[in-house]
């Protein structure tokens, strides 16, 4: 029989703060983080400097998973167009479940507003990172301009985001489409 590792009070704190900033928003105090996470504020201060280093770590421990949930593998040889379509299949998977709130980094930018703070920089990274594989993808199936198209490309999955996750509208039979006429002309094979 396997024993389970008790999570440290450090783990609790990120899990509890990438939970509730999600749901929440990155208003979410202090108090409610360390009592969701089980640990004490002074425990929460020895761990981090500050409620915005504490969300800027989580952001960044969940970047890699992001991706990955996101974006294809490596070693998919799709043509670019399908590994484009690709990442907004998964947005409108993402979408159809109950917790979906849209794109927690996206989120965290319109929130925070303020360009310096710690996870506003971790989530203009990641958000930045993206927007680089859209135009890497762009310009390796031959678009006319892989800048603009990736630029686009952002627009899109942030729109699609935002509007999915206020549930303002299903993305079912909407995402793809709008992404395949922007590819088509952009000319991407």
């Amino acid at each position: 029989m396997a024993t389970q590792v008790k999570a440290t009070p450090r783990e609790r704190l990120l899990e509890a703060a990438a939970t509730l900033t999600y749901h929440d928003g990155v208003g979410i105090g202090v108090e409610a983080l360390c009592k969701a996470a089980g640990v004490s504020k002074r425990s929460m201060y020895q761990l981090f400097e500050s409620k915005d280093e504490l969300l800027a770590v989580s952001l960044e421990e969940r970047a890699s998973a992001f991706a990955a949930r996101l974006l294809p593998a490596a070693d998919d040889d799709r043509p670019p167009r399908e590994r484009i379509l690709h990442v907004f299949e998964q947005v409108e998977l993402q979408a159809g479940a109950p917790e979906f709130r849209g794109c927690r980094y996206l989120a965290v930018q319109i929130e925070l507003k303020d360009e310096s703070h710690p996870a506003s920089q971790v989530a203009r990274r990641v958000k930045g990172n993206l927007t680089a594989f859209f135009r890497s993808e762009a310009e390796h199936g031959g678009a006319s301009d892989p800048d603009l198209l990736a630029r686009q490309l952002s627009l899109v999955f942030d729109g699609a985001n935002a509007r999915a996750g206020i549930r303002a509208d299903s993305l079912a039979g909407l995402i793809a489409p709008t992404v395949g006429t922007l590819l088509e002309g952009a000319g991407v094979r």
